[in-house]
């Protein structure tokens, strides 16, 4: 079985695959001082929940946009599932091309979610991600990665808010009834709903002019669900997009391997 960890600013999404299946997921809040040990613990138990066997485990592929985390899931997978775990990084098989001016720049995530989307649903392509940042990616219609937009996610942007101004309250991020709130918790999650969902149509929309037609646009991340509900450009949610994305690419480089 195959082993897959994303490992993000907030959170680590974990998936277990059996012949390109997805059999499980789960998600664990990102800790950056957490042992090798502490993440097989963690790791170990998820899987005996989900009874499946941690022999039965002999490869693990992992994208980590936390630096100081890769040595130590890597550290992990050596030491308890005995095998080299596959890094997602400079010089692994995508299928893409990467026209980043560096491509040493782009994050892990976000070539793997560009892969599982071009892959899954063919380009031109959108990729929008809603996690700790929001991201943006561009694939054209020839599989060449041609880079994105990068803006804070909503719930750090409400983060800073109650963060610097004392007398607004913390609340709720739920969908408001109306756009004109009548309370300031109310004007407060208008304000965080609409003021995102406006900023995320009116990227797609300068994105496909710049590509010169309508690019499909897919959506993935924790709060996509709730968001999309008022998005006029998103056209499909792919919650598992990154955990699929490093499927494909473990798939791409199991021969070298």
């Amino acid at each position: 079985m195959l082993l897959v960890i994303d490992v993000g600013n907030s959170n680590n999404v974990i998936g277990l695959f059996s012949n390109g299946k997805l059999l499980t997921h789960w998600r664990i809040r990102t800790e950056r001082n957490r042992t090798a040990d502490e993440y097989w613990v963690l790791i170990k138990e998820f899987i005996l929940l989900n009874q499946a066997e941690t022999e039965t485990i002999d490869e693990i592929v992992i994208a980590c946009v936390v630096p100081p985390l890769a040595p130590i899931l890597k550290e992990m997978a050596r030491k308890y599932f005995s095998c080299d775990p596959l890094i997602v990084g400079p010089g692994i098989k995508t299928g893409i091309s990467i026209l980043y001016r560096n491509p040493a720049e782009v994050g892990a995530d976000r070539i793997v979610n560009s892969v599982a989307a071009y892959e899954k649903y063919g380009g031109p392509i959108i990729i929008i991600d809603f996690g700790t940042a929001t991201t943006f990616d561009a694939v054209s219609k020839k599989g060449e990665y041609l880079g994105g937009v990068i803006f804070p996610g909503v719930e750090i942007s409400m983060e800073a808010l109650f963060a610097k101004a004392a007398r607004l309250p913390r609340v709720e991020l739920t969908l408001p009834e109306r756009v004109i709130g009548r309370s300031t918790v109310e004007s407060i999650q208008s304000g965080a709903v609409h003021g995102f969902v406006g900023v995320i149509d009116s990227i797609v929309r300068k994105i496909r002019e710049e590509l010169g037609e309508k690019a499909k646009v897919i959506a993935t991340g924790g709060i996509v669900d709730w968001l999309s509900e008022k998005t006029e450009t998103i056209d499909t949610i792919d919650p598992f997009l990154t955990l699929e994305g490093l499927r494909i690419i473990y798939e791409k480089n199991r021969d070298s391997r």
